[in-house]
């Protein structure tokens, strides 16, 4: 990420979060299939999310796609009552490569269901429900470079070529800190979809 962008960032989850930063942040459950640090195999459930497609490069992706789905969560919405309404932040903020885009999404809290979840207010934020779902995942930390993605994408790769795990080529970079945690604290986690046997 970008100087520029992160420093956009930082002061934008600070004024979200405010006070709330040192509270625990809830992330969805899974079910961990396979351990062998830094690799895990997990089973996630049916997860409802809030995401937006973002044209352009990965910074601003970044930082577009958050402000997206972040304004949604804290109050852009409206509920059946015609109200806004708050949603808990939750952890990481995911972002995947389409075709051309990217796909930034948050997780809903566990509960949310679809049919009970605010209306957006802002036409490119969707809310969707992810079918449950095998997932490998490498966590690393640092700052999530291009060159550190990569090197992660690759290094999770050879870990299910080496192991005979067929997975969909659609890795997904997940960051599970708020801007000021010290990279080498931080949690960062590639995340792919293996395929059913």
């Amino acid at each position: 990420m970008s100087k520029k962008a992160l420093l956009w960032f930082s002061f934008f989850f600070l004024g979200l979060i405010g006070s709330s930063m040192a509270q625990t942040v809830s992330e969805p459950p899974y079910a961990l299939v396979r351990s062998e640090p830094p690799f895990e195999v997990r089973d996630y459930g049916v997860l409802t999310v809030a995401e937006t497609l973002i044209d352009g490069d990965f910074d601003v992706a970044g930082s577009l796609g958050f402000r997206r789905v972040a304004g949604y969560i804290f109050g852009k919405n409206q509920n059946a009552k015609g109200e806004s309404e708050k949603i808990a932040m939750t952890a990481p903020v995911t972002m995947e490569a389409t075709d051309q885009q990217w796909r930034l999404h948050f997780v809903m809290p566990q509960g949310m269901v679809l049919g009970q979840l605010p209306k957006p207010l802002d036409a490119s934020v969707q809310l969707r429900e992810l079918p449950a779902q095998r997932m490998a995942a490498v966590r690393f930390s640092g700052l999530t470079t291009a060159a550190s993605i990569e090197r992660n994408t690759q290094l999770l790769k050879d870990w299910l070529v080496r192991n005979a795990l067929a997975f969909d080529d659609r890795p997904q970079l997940a960051r599970y800190n708020d801007p000021f945690t010290a990279p080498w604290n931080r949690r960062n986690e590639i995340l792919i979809p293996l395929k059913a046997r």
